[in-house]
């Protein structure tokens, strides 16, 4: 029997956002949020409400930043997995690229997957439908026009060349 699936259990090679002092302004932004709506409890003015529910928001949006144990890129026998996409099958991948993007004083990492069929067929299992809690949480991956799927690689905890060039060796060998 095969067992289903699941943005969890998807085994092989897969990397998660890495714990770093980056991270420390969701903890910052948080105790804002509860200090915000502290104050508007014990003062009774209305005022503190919107930079408490901003606090909350951008805390609440950063989330998955935390969720330092599970797999959010990663690739197996079937292809490659991003949480919250789905599972993308090799033989529906057109090319694979590590993308240098200046921006401001930093250069940041992007993995740039391009698909050359629909994402109907693309996908061998489909995360994109998301509980409701989760819905407007941050996203490892965005995709333009093109069919080009964006993941930005530096909040992992893996090196962005280490992540291409092992899911660009994992591409070469299960597509032939």
């Amino acid at each position: 029997m095969i067992a289903p699936l699941e943005e969890g259990h998807v085994g092989g090679y897969s990397v998660a956002y890495g714990r770093e002092d980056i991270y420390f302004p969701v903890y910052v932004t948080a105790a804002l949020a509860a200090i915000f709506l502290t104050a508007a409890w014990i003062t009774g003015a209305l005022y503190w409400l919107p930079l408490a529910a901003a606090a909350a928001g951008f805390t609440y949006y950063n989330i998955p930043l935390l969720e330092t144990g599970r797999p959010t890129v990663g690739a197996n026998q079937y292809g490659i997995f991003i949480q919250a996409f789905g599972l993308i099958r090799w033989r529906a991948i057109a090319r694979i690229d590590l993308v240098e993007i200046a921006e401001r004083a930093m250069t940041i990492h992007e993995l740039q997957i391009a698909l050359d069929a629909p994402i109907g067929s693309a996908l061998v299992a489909d995360w994109r439908k998301r509980p409701a809690y989760r819905v407007l949480m941050r996203l490892p991956w965005r995709m333009d026009h093109r069919g080009v799927v964006r993941v930005d690689l530096e909040p992992f905890d893996r090196a962005p060349d280490e992540i291409h060039r092992t899911v660009l060796r994992m591409w070469r060998y299960y597509r032939s």
